[in-house]
């Protein structure tokens, strides 16, 4: 059965546009503009992804509110913002919302569809045991490949996929630096210097809201980024692969 996905974006020729690619790769699509029409199909049914603008229409904030109700009523349902300004994901962060991942609306239709298949395989991945040799554990960090799942002692924490390889390229070379052209190759991910940067601390803050006093990432200026040797969380580090 193909997997069904929700858009809900405000610009007709947008929506329109994506409804037709997306169709292509076999999905069953659903498109709509506002937030009311969303939610009466939500009410219904939940989709198996899906995909928001931020603001719709004379409703700036639907889509925050969207992802809002939408993790209320399910903490698996991938759900992705699609915005028009990477300003917009300092916005998202600041109200930590749980979703898996803030692209921008220049990205390709490949990239955007990689991600889709990316977070179908993570919940399929959900239903099986993790395979041990996917598993790397530096100190409190416990990064499990196989479900795409980042763990802090016992805390998940909520990364998106583009955060979660930059962190998994960091800690699978503690002390190694990766620089912005190399981190956004493991992120798989094609953004600007800037961007990569407000990545770094929004997974900092990710971390630090379950430890003030995280440390595992350390800024090497004029170089780029790598994950602390020296830090309490790198002791009594261990790889299970």
């Amino acid at each position: 059965m193909a997997k069904r996905i929700l858009i809900v974006e405000d610009e007709p020729l947008i929506r329109e546009n994506y409804t037709q690619a997306i169709r292509k790769y076999g999905y069953e699509v659903t498109a709509v503009a506002d937030r009311a029409t969303a939610m009466s199909i939500l009410s219904v049914r939940l989709p198996d992804l899906v995909i928001l603008d931020v603001s719709l229409k004379d409703d700036p904030e639907g889509g925050f509110e969207l992802c809002r109700s939408l993790r209320s009523r399910s903490t698996t349902l991938p759900i992705i913002f699609l915005t028009a300004l990477d300003s917009e994901l300092d916005k998202i962060s600041g109200i930590r919302l749980d979703a898996d991942d803030y692209l921008t609306k220049d990205v390709s239709l490949q990239y955007l569809m990689a991600r889709i298949a990316a977070l179908f395989r993570r919940n399929e991945a959900l239903t099986v045991p993790p395979e041990q040799e996917k598993i790397i554990q530096r100190g409190q960090l416990k990064i499990d490949c196989h479900r795409l799942t980042c763990h802090w002692g016992d805390n998940l924490i909520p990364l998106t996929l583009t955060e979660f390889w930059m962190v998994y390229a960091l800690a699978d070379k503690p002390g190694h630096v990766k620089d912005r052209d190399q981190l956004m190759q493991d992120a798989k991910a094609i953004v600007d210097d800037s961007t990569v940067t407000s990545h770094i601390k929004r997974i900092r803050k990710k971390f630090v809201e379950f430890d003030d006093s995280f440390d595992g990432i350390d800024t090497v200026y004029g170089m780029g980024y790598r994950w602390n040797l020296e830090s309490h969380s790198a002791q009594n580090t261990q790889s299970l692969g």
